[in-house]
């Protein structure tokens, strides 16, 4: 199955740690199809403006794998509406693909993951609806260990 041209079922739930700890990451109907709309309006014009293949770090994460990564109890990509992504294959960096979301897509939210002020470990991109997305562009900085969002302008 597919969720969009350019990324598979597979794809989108991939995940090590819910294969080693034996968690179901299989999305309901709701989660498929909000997964196909971030598909449709981030992720399918971004691979095309990129020109080639852009990693999926991670996508559909069911509650109980979110949990099992530490991962925040409001997160998006438990309702299939969330991405990371990451440019591994050197046809864009991940500050340039963060630029260009920022600049041509209608996002709720999008994250530069850490690295430095010039590039992004990685990129958190969400969608909810064109009426419901706020367009909001965030920092995600480690402080005293833990992990912090600054809104950036």
């Amino acid at each position: 199955m597919k969720i969009s041209e350019h990324i598979t079922l597979a794809e989108a739930i991939h995940s090590n740690t819910a294969k080693r700890c034996g968690i179901d990451n299989l999305p309901n109907e709701e989660q498929t199809n909000n997964m196909k709309m971030l598909a449709e309006k981030i992720f399918e014009p971004l691979r095309l403006w990129v020109g080639g293949p852009i990693k999926i770090n991670s996508m559909f994460r069911s509650e109980e794998l979110n949990k099992a990564i530490g991962g925040s109890s409001s997160s998006q990509h438990c309702k299939g509406m969330a991405m990371d992504l990451d440019d591994v294959y050197g046809h864009k960096t991940n500050a340039e693909m963060y630029e260009w979301i920022c600049n041509h897509c209608n996002f709720d939210q999008i994250i530069w993951e850490f690295g430095d002020d010039k590039n992004p470990s990685w990129i958190h991109v969400s969608y909810i609806s064109v009426e419901k997305n706020r367009n909001r562009k965030l920092l995600a900085e480690k402080e005293f260990g833990k992990t912090t969002y600054k809104i950036i302008k």
